[in-house]
């Protein structure tokens, strides 16, 4: 098989919402857990047991803690919102860490680099059309939310959402996404039946064409 080449990994987290930083820590948490292709990350991925005080703290636990403070500082408050951002800078920067481990090992091949939770990029700067994502699943997650899985575009920026519950006569725009294998629809209401579309955002369209819409009834 040919070696695709200019290939890295998508730093857009690191400008990402609080919402999306915790999801997509969330998704490289599922996609390099147990992953054979990243065997030595440089911090675990879980907390380890027995507990080792000499690791660095892990991923999960770092995005729990921040999920949290973000719950907290809704109110406001100088201490809340800080405790946020710093929880959030620590975040960010363990998933930075991830994200320089993988390119190393995945650079060249582009679905060793999507099954690790993280997005890809090209070094390759001319502007080209994205190609459509597909829509793999839509899973009922929790109560109040779906879970859309979808495949990676390579140069998206990020992923436009949109849910119809009339059958896909009319559609209403949700929260963008930063990346496409974990994305959160939220708020839905239970016994409704959502039909949901993605598209890639950037290249030299702009835009992709949307995805193949997939139903649910959330619960």
């Amino acid at each position: 098989m040919k070696k695709q080449d200019n290939l890295r990994v998508s730093l857009w987290f690191m400008r990402a919402s609080n919402l999306d930083t915790a999801e997509t820590a969330q998704g490289v948490e599922e996609g390099m857990k147990d992953n054979p292709a990243f065997p030595k990350p440089p911090l675990p991925l879980v907390p380890p047991v027995p507990p080792d005080p000499t690791q660095p703290v892990d991923l999960q636990t770092l995005r729990l803690s921040f999920s949290a403070a973000c719950v907290l500082a809704v109110p406001g408050g100088t201490q809340l919102t800080a405790d946020k951002i710093q929880k959030g800078v620590l975040l960010k920067d363990a998933l930075h860490k991830l994200a320089m481990y993988v390119q190393i090992i995945a650079r060249h091949d582009l679905a060793m680099l999507l099954s690790s939770g993280f997005e890809a990029s090209s070094t390759n700067r001319a502007s080209v059309p994205l190609l459509r994502p597909d829509i793999q699943a839509v899973i009922n997650e929790v109560s109040g939310a779906l879970l859309v899985r979808g495949t990676s575009v390579l140069n998206a920026r990020s992923y436009q959402v949109q849910a119809s519950t009339d059958g896909g006569k009319t559609w209403l725009a949700m929260d963008d996404s930063t990346g496409a294998r974990r994305i959160v629809v939220q708020p839905v209401t239970p016994g409704l039946v959502y039909t949901i579309r993605i598209r890639a955002v950037g290249g030299s369209t702009k835009f992709s064409e949307w995805s193949n819409a997939v139903s649910r009834m959330a619960t």
